[in-house]
């Protein structure tokens, strides 16, 4: 059976004489086949096509292997195959193939095309596409793309046409965040940029170096008879201070703090009592420090400093940032325990704005504890603390608050680290720059206890023992607290500081009995 305009069963095309027939046959004229010049196929030559897979030239849809048309098995093609045709392509008449059985047609039939719309042919009905493709006549997509004629975009990127912007940066059309080292400058000439490469910095987990402290249990030490020592160093006429510095200095908290029931059950006496009745001065506050765990001494510190004459706001921010979570959610149970109320209340009480903010998320003691780091959200966190200080009319100090409390360490080291290349400038003097008062120290406070703890540790000394007299509250605290965590490293700091030994300045801003403790604590001259 043939097809009205169509060539003769037997196949496409068949006979000589050449293509294309004569007027009424298949397709017709106005806009038939071959097309002028820019229809399709594009070269010239008529139709088929030369040998050599449709269609030659470079540019083209591939074909699969065998040529056009594709070979039987049904439709759709195999992925890679031949796509539909754009519009222009050629025509089904109406009510004629295909037939069922699908694609390739029967021998002797010729594969019909999706028509195109407007150059049907007589009797032809509405235009006919097939699954999954485009109507005929508009352009063509492809599985998960935008609607064909609307812009492109990315997966996860803005909706086309809109400005596009970045995780963690300023909304579209504000102005720009710095570029990263390798990436496009910014936008905005004024804007800082990075200088030269992207120094190494360590994203991974810090190695353990195994014991940074310097007293260390001591072998076979036993709490009753060290504390037979202690009874006779305070019995009868005078003290022997230096048994009582051998035995407080030669031990380790641990074995410290059961001295004192084991004091009680022995004598039936305090040992705090007796201590504070036969010592004075500072010497009688460190070993009264020495004999408290931990958390009860840094509850205590922390007592004095809402509870004495002004705020010590510099011990709150100290304790308070150099913590574990565990730790001050002892601390504050110990608090509540010892003093009838809420460490969190104390705060809000005796201090106010931005510094109460910092201080009682502070104290929560909920801060991500992850070693791992997400090298992009560290970059997404310094672009919102850029966005919140250098690049803002004021400051927006929640901004802060939210990253600083609540991140890792290990993160907000990569953090600064990502904010210094970013904006050229280090962190802790954009917040100087940016906030003043309470809330800057407490700022600069947690950024330099997070970025390197030694080294604050180190600076919190020194200014203990430099000026006119000495600050021995905390030259106490952080000898007692950093004695079993990291003195060495405190140690090494501070000869890298500032250019002598801690031992040295020890010795030399400190006397007596309290310095001899003291540089027991230290643990040597380096």
């Amino acid at each position: 059976m043939s097809y009205p305009g169509y060539p003769p069963s037997g196949g496409y095309p068949t006979q000589t004489g050449g293509y294309p027939p004569q007027p009424g046959a298949y397709p017709p004229q106005a806009g038939g086949y071959p097309p002028q010049a820019g229809g399709y196929p594009p070269q010239a030559g008529g139709y088929p096509p030369q040998a050599g897979g449709y269609p030659p030239q470079a540019g083209g849809y591939p074909p699969q292997a065998g040529g056009y048309p594709p070979q039987a098995g049904g439709y759709p093609p195999q992925a890679g195959g031949y796509p539909s045709q754009q519009a222009g392509g050629y025509p089904q008449a109406g009510g004629g193939f295909p037939q069922g059985g699908g694609f390739p047609p029967q021998a002797g039939g010729y594969p019909s095309m999706p028509p195109a719309q407007g150059k049907g042919i007589p009797g032809g009905g509405m235009p006919q596409g097939y699954p999954g493709c485009p109507a005929p006549g508009q352009p063509q997509g492809y599985p998960g793309g935008p609607a064909p004629g609307q812009p492109q975009g990315y997966p996860g990127g803005p909706a086309p046409g809109q400005p596009q912007g970045y995780p963690g940066g300023p909304a579209p059309g504000q102005q720009p965040m710095p570029g990263y080292p390798g990436g496009a400058p910014a936008t905005n000439p004024s804007m800082p940029g990075y200088g030269g490469g992207v120094p190494a910095t360590p994203y991974s987990p810090a190695i353990n170096r195994g014991y940074r402290g310097v007293i260390k249990d001591y072998p076979g030490a036993d709490p009753l008879r060290d504390v037979e020592v202690l009874r006779k160093a305070m019995k009868g006429f005078g003290t022997d201070e230096a048994a009582i510095i051998e035995i407080l200095g030669s031990r380790s908290n641990k074995q410290r703090v059961p001295m004192v029931a084991a004091y009680k059950t022995t004598y039936g006496k305090d040992l705090f009592h007796d201590l504070k009745s036969e010592l004075t001065g500072n010497f009688e506050k460190l070993a009264i420090a020495m004999l408290q765990t931990p958390a009860k001494f840094d509850t205590s510190q922390l007592k004095e400093a809402i509870a004495g004459a002004g705020t010590d706001e510099a011990c709150l921010i100290e304790i308070l940032s150099s913590r574990s979570n565990a730790e001050i959610r002892e601390i504050n149970q110990i608090y509540k325990n010892e003093y009838g109320k809420k460490l969190e209340d104390a705060i809000i009480n005796d201090t106010s704005g931005h510094f109460r903010r910092l201080l009682v998320s502070l104290c929560q003691g909920n801060r991500d504890e992850r070693e791992q780091v997400d090298i992009n959200m560290a970059k997404q966190d310094a672009q919102k603390l850029y966005a919140a200080g250098e690049n803002k009319v004021g400051t927006d100090e929640s901004q802060f608050n939210a990253i600083l409390c609540s991140r890792s360490r290990p993160h907000l080291r990569a953090v600064f680290n990502e904010y210094q290349q970013m904006s050229g400038r280090d962190i802790v003097k954009s917040i100087c720059r940016e906030m003043s008062g309470n809330v800057e120290d407490g700022m600069v406070a947690v950024v330099k206890c997070i970025r390197n703890t030694p080294e604050y540790f180190a600076e919190r000394l020194h200014k203990s023992m430099a000026g006119a007299g000495t600050k021995d509250r905390t030259l106490i605290r952080v000898m007692v607290t950093r004695s079993e965590v990291d003195m060495l490293d405190i140690r090494q700091a501070y000869q890298k500081t500032y250019g002598k030994s801690l031992y040295t300045a020890i010795s030399g801003d400190t006397s007596g009995d309290y310095q001899k403790l003291l540089l027991k604590l230290c643990g040597g001259s380096d």
